[in-house]
């Protein structure tokens, strides 16, 4: 009667909020219960489980997660079998008090605890049989050891071109404004072979690109692996990704700029399939703001590193993090960190109002910005953002640019890819360029996305 029960209540749906780490997360959850002989499927209407994989970056992504678990809480009520679970940073972050507040819920699991999904699934659809007792939620958010190795596995995909590959969990730092610490724990590297055999994996599945993550990438194995020939154990990683047949560009995020040693810099010379696009968080471009903010640099250190990564290579493209509203963050100290941010040229950013976060220091410092004086800030910064990333895609225009080609576009038939500047190209293709390298010509630009024709030298190569 239970593997019955289990047959029937198998259909398994997972929304992901926030960041390439939790996508990562819930695809390594997603092959783990296809591994136990559940079935992940494509909507919540399909589902007999919701799994809510959250963030707690900012307020607004966990209320999002609140409000959708209340929402589903309603289709509980109706339907008793239906279970609700939670994971991930908001779990961790709000634990027991998430049951107090939607004592619907079935299961809370922590970032450490990803991996225990299917055994808690398998307990929950037991008892709820009547196997066992009736469940209470569970909440499972102890840390564990080698949590970092338990994200490994990729769910088989149709002409999938790129993969994230998490290579470690945590974080040291002690941003004023961040909760990660809290809720993903302290730095823990994977083993380099590790990474290595799974980017192997993914290339002979057909992956053409990977993201290597971690909360600070940089950060990797520094006190797991030594420096050799003067390289950091990142670097090293890097160079061992580079050299797996298959694979043919590298990309990582997000690192932290104290992490931008010589090493890492002249990788971006030496390693072929590093591709010249960085994302390099500022958060503030005011010393004042920065230091009230925890960061360990200064606005004219952060600018060496970008002068030394252009003297490198001319044509990098740099994304960025930045807060505004941090509080007392004056309107100096706002026109200082927007005349840096323009200084500088950034070719796409993510520009965060800033939110309060619980337990972190910046939640009880003075002078907190109004949410209104927060919109206008952010406002200034979209505007400036508009105008360079305009400005640089325009420059491509006549240009020929190698373009790994993704798939189909979301509208019209036109086919889409990145160029090695993660800048979005749409141009007229075929489902065989999938996977491809191509070389676009590309005839118009937007703020976001070039345009252009195939060369037909690049089509001939398929």
């Amino acid at each position: 009667m239970a593997f019955v029960f289990l047959f029937t209540m198998n259909r398994v749906f997972i929304k992901t909020y926030g960041c390439q780490m939790n996508e990562r997360d819930s695809e390594q959850v997603a092959s783990s219960l296809r591994g136990r002989g559940y079935s992940v499927v494509d909507n919540e209407f399909d589902a007999d489980v919701v799994l809510l994989n959250t963030c707690s970056v900012r307020d607004q992504a966990e209320q999002k997660a609140i409000g959708k678990a209340g929402y589903l809480a309603k289709r509980k009520r109706t339907d008793p079998n239906f279970m609700i679970g939670v994971m991930g940073c908001m779990a961790q972050n709000r634990g027991d008090e998430l049951v107090d507040r939607l004592p619907d819920l079935d299961l809370i699991v922590g970032t450490q605890k990803f991996h225990r999904v299917p055994d808690h699934l398998d307990n929950l659809i037991q008892t709820m049989s009547g196997e066992g007792p009736k469940p209470s939620t569970i909440v499972d958010l102890g840390e564990e050891t080698d949590s970092q190795n338990t994200i490994k596995d990729h769910l088989p995909k149709k002409n999938q071109v790129s993969a994230f590959v998490s290579i470690m969990q945590g974080c040291n730092m002690n941003c004023a404004f961040c909760i990660v610490p809290k809720t993903r724990g302290r730095e823990r590297a994977r083993p380099m072979e590790q990474i290595v055999e799974e980017a192997h994996a993914l290339a002979e599945q057909g992956v053409k690109e990977i993201t290597l993550l971690g909360q600070i990438v940089t950060s990797y194995g520094r006190r797991e692996f030594p420096v050799v020939g003067g390289k950091s154990p990142f670097v090293q990683l890097i160079e061992k990704i580079n050299d797996v047949d298959g694979i043919e560009r590298i990309r990582f995020t997000s690192p932290h700029p104290r992490g931008f040693k010589q090493d890492l810099v002249e990788a971006y010379r030496d390693v072929p399939k590093l591709c010249e696009y960085v994302h390099l968080p500022l958060q503030a471009g005011c010393d004042k703001t920065l230091r009230a903010m925890n960061r360990p640099y200064t606005k004219e250190r952060y600018r060496e590193i970008v002068e030394s990564l252009r003297s490198i290579v001319p044509d990098m493209y740099i994304s960025t993090d930045i807060i505004v509203g941090f509080p007392g963050e004056t309107e100096s100290d706002f026109n200082e960190s927007a005349a840096f941010f323009e200084d500088i040229g950034f070719d796409m950013s993510y520009i965060f109002k800033y939110s309060i976060r619980t337990g972190t220091p910046a939640e009880t410092m003075l002078d907190q910005i109004s949410k209104e004086e927060k919109e206008r800030r952010n406002q200034v910064l979209l505007d400036i953002l508009h105008t360079r990333s305009l400005w640089r895609n325009e420059q491509l225009v006549g240009t020929v640019q190698e373009v790994l080609v993704e798939g189909p576009a979301k509208r019209g038939d036109k086919f889409v890819g990145k160029t090695r500047g993660y800048r979005n190209s749409i141009f007229d293709g075929d489902e065989r360029l999938i996977g491809k390298l191509v070389e676009m010509k590309v005839e118009r630009a937007t703020v976001s996305t070039i345009y252009g024709d195939l060369v037909l030298a690049g089509v001939d190569t398929i």
